[in-house]
Parts: C-alpha cells; structure tokens; sequence
C-alpha cells in the first residue's frame, strides 16, 4: 500500500512515468489543455507545482496501463484480473472437492484480512484542521477544465455518505462545482447510491452527513469507481488490491470514517429539505457538455488535510481520455464476476474507448441454443451499470474481441433483419440523444450466427462522402445530398452525420454516431442496409456543443510551451473539434 499521494508521485518518478512542471500554470483551462494534449499523445503522469495556490496538483495518474496497474498495485491488469478469478471461485465452495478447497485456503486467509480497520488517535489526513469559518476551498486548487464550464469543479472526490437504515457506507464519485467557499453541488445521479441515500434522509427529515476525500492511496479513488453492489464497501475492493487493510478514522463534525492517509477531507452535510441549485454545464466524459440541472448543495463544515498535500485532478472530454483507462480496469476485474454471477455463457467483454464506457460494449459468448444472444443482452441491461449500455454486438466464443478482421467479416456477412433486437431501457441521464432523461432505445446486434463474407464497394473520399470497404460502411457528411442512395443495398450501413463531421477520423465518427442516436428512433433497416442518422437532433429543446478548448487558451499554451519543459510541441487536439461547435456556447445555437 502506498502510503499516501506523495509516495506513489515518489514511485512515478522512479518508473520515469512522472513530469514536473515548475512554471506558473493557471487552474482555469490551461491545465487541462496541457493534459489533454498529453495524454491523447501518450504522454506521462503531471505534476504542476505552481498554480498560485498552496498545495501542486496532480493529473493523468491513471493515463497509461502501466500507471493504472502501478496505482492499483500489480505489474499488470491482467495480474489482477486472474487474482480476482481466484476470488470469484469461492462462490463455488460447497460444490468444490477436498484438495480444491484446500488450493483456495491461501486466498481465504488473504481475504480474512482485508476488512476496513478503524483507528481512534489523529490520523495523517488530520494534520491540519479547518473549521467553521476557517473553511476555504479557495485555498483548494481545483480546476476549470473547459471554457463553457460553470464554475471550477472537483473531478477526483470520493463522496462519502451513509445508509440511515443499515448504517452502511458508500463511496460514490460524483462531481462537485464550486458555489463559494464553503459550499458546492453535489451531482449525483438518480440511479446512485448517493442519491438513494439521498431520498431516504429527506423521508426522514434528517439532514444527511458527507464527508468527501481527495488523494491517499490511488487505490481509493478507483474503488469509488467500481461497479459494486449496493452494499458492498469500496474499501474491502481497495484492501483486496492492497493486500492491507485500509485504517479508517473518524472525522472531525460528522460521524463517518474515511482513509487516515487521504491528502483532503472535507467534512459537512446535505439538507433534502433545502431547495436544490442550478448546476451546470460541465464538459464530461461523453465528449458534450451537460447542461443545467438542479441538484443538491454540499455544505462544509470542516477541511481536513496532510501538511504536504497534492491536490489530484482528472479531465473529461471527447475521448479518448484518462476515464478510458479505467473503464479498462473495470472491464478486466469485473469479467470474472460477472461470468459466474450472472452469465456463466459470456467468454469475454470489451468496452472500446470511444463508446465512453455505456453507449457500446462487445461480447463473446458460448452459444447452445436459439436467442441466446438475446437472453445474454437482456440479462446485462438489466445489471448494475450494464444498464445504461446503449449497443451491444455479441460474437461467438472462436472470435476474438481484438481480431477486427474477423468481426468486419461477420458484420459484412450478418443478416440484420433476423439478428438485430431493439427494445428499450434504462439510460445514463448524461445521454444528450435521449427523448426523455434516463430513457431510451437499445440495440443487440447478434454477429454469432453470421456467415463471413466479402464486400466490395468503391473507395470515394470526398468532403460530403467516406466509403469505408473494410466494414463497407458508408459516411455521408450533408444534409442535403442523397449520393448515398447509390448505396442502399450495398452498404452494410450508412452513417449520416452533418457537413462539419468530415475533419473527423473514423475512430471519431463512431464516438459520434453512438453518442448521437437512439436505436429506436434514429436507425431503420432498407434493403438490408442499416440507415443511421447521427446528426443533430434539431426538433430537441436542448442539444449540448462538443466540448473543446478555447482559442485563447490554444494559443496560450502554444506560446508557453517551452516554458513547461515537458518535451517536444504537441498541437491542440481542440483545433479539431471546433469545427464541430455551432454557436459558442454550451448548448448549440439554433
């Protein structure tokens, strides 16, 4: 277990997984255009030591593989994912032989020792104490990531509440906005536990403790991530991948426990008979800004934290980002619970980068009788946060999730008018193309039956027209023109998105063409040719803008680049994507 924050900075740095800028670099945007021109060039963990505030802030800690695995402990995702195999065969315990039970005893002693430890004296997290009027997050260095952004938020909290009837803890990530200095939102959505918790204390007529930790072991802020059930404590997760228990100590204003070894703690509570307050827009992880919204006000009551605090931070935006990576983490934990749990059937599961985690996933499963495929699908939406998946393509267990040849293959040979199953559900409540809030289409697109076959069409490559004959797609970037049409029989599928879509690579077309649509009511099948439209969705009161840097702070950090010290010039990846914007403002100009 890493100590605290400054020990696996420490550990970075040996692994050469670590720069240090020491120029001033202010919190609003520039910040995060530095970060997101690093990371989408493969580039290392930050550390800017110099933001006008106290305490340096970290970012991209979890940007690569290697520091993901290095954060939660192992040499590899894979190390963990075959250690949590082990774990999930304990479920099986009463049907296991002699000499198998025996095999398992070294994990059931691990596991008898990775319960959460409370400790009663001040704990490192404690050094310094700020109550009442002394509360300030204006002291706090936290960041403006994007232009159209409310206000400055905090990206990396672990938000701390408690069940009223069972008395047990959760820890949720959700983000917070700066309201002033001692107050801000709390945006948690209405399928968490947080706003679970939430409803029950306004039942009650109580007022709701929080206590929200930033920093401590890397470890804690990917276990709030993690899709447990409710009920399960994140830190039994952060224990396990630890193989230590994690110290719990209780806070200063409220009776919860959290990490002795966090950086920040900021104490306070949540009042369900308050009147909530407009929050918003923010540039999040599905590439758009979310609009206004009314949500909760967090009101602090005490800042606890390390003498040598970091500040840690993460950006969202159009992908790939950070949050990419540990989506991967969870894909490969989760696996194996999720086989024996739910679908023993399913062989693997992938979450490409560019679905931002709910809008796609693809399976590979065994196949033993007719719709099972569907059963598979309907089992998943139906699961924990599998519910907000809006796509969904299964394969059989011979076919690889990385062989993109042999899935092009089946795509090109797929009868689409027997193996595509649309239904509808449950969505995240951040999906822009959803008619009503948390609401809408799902496709299934059933690969396992399909015949592999060849395609030929004719490569045309320009501004209104992109043939792709590997999957023997067609893109079509004008509202107007109807050239597709030459393909409809052709084609396996059609894509039209609006004229400005054409800078984009492909990769980016499919995070826009997922993020755009809604199965139910923006696909049709024409004579065996999917119709996709991906444009804006005009006839919607609100329609969010892509979210992307400003010019101003383009060319700021243009200008600033050898100062920082960080290597050789990387462009703006928002150079790009501003030719996507319609209007300057979050929401697009009708």
């Amino acid at each position: 277990m890493y100590r605290n924050l400054n020990s696996f900075i420490d550990r970075l740095e040996r692994e050469g997984e670590l720069l240090r800028i020491k120029c001033h670099v202010d919190t609003d945007c520039e910040i995060a255009e530095i970060a997101d021109r690093v990371f989408k060039n493969g580039g290392k963990a930050l550390l800017f030591e110099n933001t006008g505030k106290k305490f340096p802030v970290l970012i991209l800690m979890y940007g690569s593989e290697k520091r993901l695995a290095l954060a939660l402990g192992a040499s590899s995702l894979s190390e963990i994912e075959s250690n949590i195999k082990k774990v999930s065969q304990l479920a099986n315990l009463p049907h296991m032989s002699f000499t198998e039970k025996v095999r398992l005893l070294p994990e059931l002693f691990r596991l008898s020792r990775i319960l959460p430890k409370k400790i009663r004296s001040k704990a490192e997290c404690q050094e310094v104490i700020k109550i009442g009027e002394e509360v300030n997050l204006d002291e706090i260095p936290m960041l403006k990531c994007w232009p159209k952004d409310a206000e400055r938020f905090i990206t990396l909290p672990m938000v701390h509440t408690i069940d009223p009837d069972t008395k047990a803890r959760n820890v949720g990530m959700y983000r917070m906005q700066y309201i002033n200095r001692n107050s801000t939102f709390m945006h948690w959505h209405v399928h968490k536990t947080g706003e679970r918790h939430y409803q029950r204390y306004r039942e009650l007529g109580k007022r709701m403790p929080v206590a929200v930790t930033l920093g401590g072991d890397p470890a804690y802020a990917y276990s709030a991530t993690a899709p447990l059930p409710d009920g399960v404590d994140e830190y039994l997760l952060s224990g396990y991948l630890r193989k230590k228990r994690v110290k719990l100590v209780k806070c200063i204003t409220q009776d919860i426990y959290v990490p002795s070894n966090c950086d920040f703690v900021l104490e306070g509570y949540v009042d369900p008979q308050e009147e909530k307050g407009v929050e918003g827009p923010f540039g999040d992880h599905t590439g758009f800004y979310t609009l206004e919204e009314q949500y909760p006000i967090f009101h602090i009551t005490c800042i606890t934290h390390r003498k040598r605090a970091i500040y840690p931070a993460t950006i969202v935006g159009i992908p790939p980002m950070e949050d990419s990576l540990l989506a991967k983490a969870t894909e490969r934990i989760f696996l194996e619970p999720i086989r024996l749990m739910m679908q023993q059937e399913i062989c693997d599961l992938c979450m490409p980068k560019m679905g931002v985690q709910h809008n796609l996933v693809c399976i590979s499963a065994r196949q033993n009788y007719s719709s099972q495929a569907k059963k598979i699908a309907l089992g998943l939406w139906g699961a924990g946060q599998m519910m907000f998946n809006k796509y969904m393509i299964i394969l059989d267990q011979k076919t690889s999730l990385n062989d993109t040849d042999k899935i092009s293959s089946l795509w090109r040979g797929c009868n689409f008018k027997n193996s595509i199953f649309i239904t509808e559900g449950v969505y995240d409540v951040l999906d822009h193309r959803a008619q009503y809030q948390g609401k809408g289409g799902k496709m299934m697109i059933d690969l396992t039956k399909s015949t592999p076959k060849e395609i030929t069409l004719s490569q045309k490559e320009d501004a209104e027209m992109r043939a792709l004959p590997k999957w023997s797609c067609v893109f079509s970037f004008s509202e107007e023109s109807e050239k597709y049409n030459g393909y409809i029989g052709t084609a396996k599928a059609i894509v039209i998105f609006d004229f400005e879509a054409n800078v984009l690579n492909d990769d980016e077309l499919l995070w826009l063409a997922l993020a755009n649509t809604d199965p139910l009511l923006d696909i049709k099948l024409e004579s065996g040719t999917l119709l996709i439209d991906a444009r804006i969705k005009k006839e919607l009161d609100r329609w969010p803008n892509v979210v992307t840097s400003s010019m101003d702070t383009i060319e700021l950090v243009d200008k600033k680049w050898n100062k920082y010290q960080i290597g050789e010039f990387l462009p703006s990846p928002s150079r790009k994507y501003i030719a996507l914007l319609h209007g300057t403002e979050a929401a697009v100009k009708r």
